[in-house]
């Protein structure tokens, strides 16, 4: 067998490898090992392969890992869908009580309930939306 196919099946190897351990190591040892594959195509010898196998591999990982991890492990910036609903005021539109009611939250009508089930709280109050649960806002009056 031509030792560009073994490199080429290392490579491949350790790329399925990697998508299940999302680690960035094994990427980076598998481009690597992509690389070193195509110069035993165009006839490296086996010596150099090897060094050019270890080289790549090791300015990878202590140079391109550490940019990879600090962009997996980059906290969510914002929020989207119902999670950025939480936090912001909102409108009464007919009286909520712990059992129901209807707020209005940036231009959509949604069903609430109030966060102490025994506030009432009266129409053209401002409330914040403290949770959401389902299609139901939890809401709490604004002090």
């Amino acid at each position: 067998m031509d030792l560009w196919l073994i490199w080429l099946i290392a490579a491949g190897t350790l790329a399925v490898v990697e998508i299940f351990t999302l680690t960035a190591a094994l990427g980076i040892l598998s481009a690597a090992a992509l690389v070193t594959a195509g110069a035993a195509a165009l006839g490296l010898p086996l010596p150099f392969q090897f060094l050019l196998f270890t080289v790549l591999a090791v300015v990878g990982v202590i140079f391109v890992r550490p940019v990879a991890t600090r962009h997996l492990l980059k906290p969510q910036a914002e929020r989207f869908g119902v999670d950025a609903l939480v936090g912001r005021s909102a409108y009464v539109v007919s009286e909520v009580t712990g059992l129901g009611g209807r707020v209005r939250i940036g231009g959509e009508e949604w069903t609430a309930r109030a966060y102490d089930e025994t506030l009432v709280i009266p129409p053209g109050v401002t409330v914040d939306v403290l949770e959401i649960s389902g299609a139901t806002a939890l809401v709490y009056p604004r002090e």
